[in-house]
């Protein structure tokens, strides 16, 4: 009886664990980072950008601000061109949860075996790019990459994308270059 009271915790650790986001980054080790001081954002890409209106306001937003805690600046003859993607699909978990009584652990078929359920969940899982180009070479030199679920909430929106964000520009400039 004490699994089956417990298993609203597992899921709730389940669902919790779940909720953040996992980040990677790769970049051109030839580049410089120590020249870029101003960045824009790439019109061409950002209008590309499918997002709504208002979700494409705070990623930018979110952008500008941590970029400018790294003391770089917005211009309009800039060292970095920022381009954003977007993408999400549709995950679905199935998890088995069985209790009962019998030789340890799923040893063997066992006729007394009870409480036998199937939980399936869904959720929205999103992934965020953030590419850096240098602005004179037209060539990429650092990408970001966040994966995380999503949420509807408009509260938890602005959260949850400021912490996509902060994340992926966390592993910029790469903690490895020369400075």
């Amino acid at each position: 009886m004490k699994a089956i009271k417990l298993l609203p915790i597992f899921l709730l650790f389940f669902i919790a664990s779940c909720s953040s986001v996992q980040v990677y980054s790769d970049y051109d080790s030839k580049a410089d980072f120590n020249q870029y001081k101003t960045y824009a954002f790439h019109k061409a890409g950002i209008d590309k950008l499918q997002v709504s209106e208002l979700d494409k306001k705070r990623l930018l937003y979110a952008i500008d601000n941590e970029l400018s805690k790294k003391g770089m600046t917005k211009s309009e003859n800039p060292d970095l061109l920022i381009n954003i993607l977007t993408k999400e699909r549709e995950r679905i978990d199935v998890n088995q949860y069985q209790a009962g009584w019998g030789y340890g652990w799923g040893y063997g078929w066992n006729p007394y075996l009870w409480g036998g359920r199937n939980y399936v969940s869904s959720s929205t899982e999103g992934t965020l790019y953030i590419d850096l180009i240098d602005a004179k070479k037209k060539e990429l030199v650092w990408e970001g990459e966040g994966i995380g679920n999503l949420t509807e909430s408009r509260d938890q929106k602005e959260k949850q994308i400021n912490e996509f964000v902060a994340k992926i520009l966390a592993q910029y400039p790469p903690s490895n270059v020369k400075k």
